[in-house]
């Protein structure tokens, strides 16, 4: 083979190698790089499956507790106590034990993340409703609407959680606003949509200030778009990924304000199990009935700890400077 052959050649392979890579690189979607970063990611995939089983578990819990041959969590049975009267330990046909009232502890573990899962997701739900489109109003339009709407959000970010939730669910015991907020798990929904929602909004509002100023902006503001359309179809598309990241991290936050709230004994109808009404039933007997206690502990926290992890590994995946 000649020398010029043999340099042009050379001189070939590298563009060649490059067209192919840039070509490969050009087809993925977004979602396709997204989930590319995140299968990487071992431990944000378990911490998936743990949440999608939590999900699952919510959804079918009376055919779960039906197949595994449980007693329904209202259940009471005065059989299953001690000859004192004290709840028994994990066993056989019960394993995670009985409270105090002879109750089955696995079935009202498996009950209550329905409370749990419901009232997080749906407050989550409302957050960034109301916070994003809070946050897009303020940080567009500025002036006296941006100055009006943070007065409030600061508003709302002066109240004390604990003791609104407390007021709110003795004055709501029947019922508030002409029958809108009934008493139990909406109570609790309105109280942590209440107090979180100003959080969400100044994330977004953050984002839109900076954004507004931003070239493509000034593109479709000089060919006549109007604000609603810059608002909707240029500014909001790119607020996609913090809004579902923080989206995220507000779903085991809210897990663990509904199981406070619940542990005050605030809102959550007693009929219906809760994690956290569980573990404020236990306080009291925690030294003779541990399991009481440490199970729906358990539950909870690998609950919040999943959904941490989730959020973590959403953040890195949705980061287009991360290289994967």
């Amino acid at each position: 083979m000649s020398t010029g052959t043999s340099e042009s050649l050379l001189e070939s392979e590298p563009i060649d190698l490059g067209n192919e890579s840039a070509a490969e690189i050009a087809a993925r979607s977004p979602l396709e790089l997204f989930w590319r970063r995140l299968r990487t990611d071992k431990v944000a995939l378990i911490a998936l499956t743990i949440v999608l089983f939590m999900i699952i578990v919510a959804i079918f819990a009376p055919l779960i507790v039906k197949v595994f041959g449980l007693p329904n969590p209202n259940v009471q049975n005065d059989n299953l106590l001690d000859d004192f009267g004290s709840p028994t330990g994990p066993s056989g046909a019960h394993p995670f034990g009985v409270d105090e009232r002879g109750r089955d502890v696995l079935s009202r573990v498996i009950y209550g993340s329905r409370v749990s899962l419901e009232a997080a997701l749906i407050s989550t739900a409302l957050i960034v409703l109301i916070g994003v489109t809070a946050g897009l109003i303020t940080g567009y339009f500025r002036g006296r609407v941006d100055t009006i709407l943070s007065r409030i959000m600061d508003l709302f970010l002066a109240f004390p959680v604990l003791v609104l939730a407390v007021g709110l669910g003795v004055a709501c015991a029947d019922g508030c606003l002409g029958g809108v907020i009934q008493p139990g798990l909406p109570v609790v929904i309105f109280v942590i949509t209440l107090t979180t929602w100003p959080y969400m909004a100044r994330i977004v509002r953050g984002q839109v200030l900076s954004m507004r100023e931003r070239e493509f902006v000034e593109a479709s503001r000089s060919l006549g778009a109007s604000d609603r359309r810059i608002i909707f179809r240029e500014i909001l598309p790119n607020l996609v990924a913090p809004i579902i990241v923080y989206g995220t991290v507000l779903i085991p936050q809210n897990i663990i304000y509904e199981a406070s709230l619940s542990f005050l004994g605030v809102g959550i109808d007693p009929s219906k199990p809760s994690w956290g009404a569980m573990i404020s039933d236990a306080t009291s007997v925690f030294q003779d009935a541990w399991w009481f206690m440490v199970f729906p502990g358990l539950a909870l926290l690998i609950t919040v700890l999943a959904f941490n992890i989730v959020g973590d590994g959403l953040q890195d995946a949705l980061n287009p400077r991360t290289s994967k």
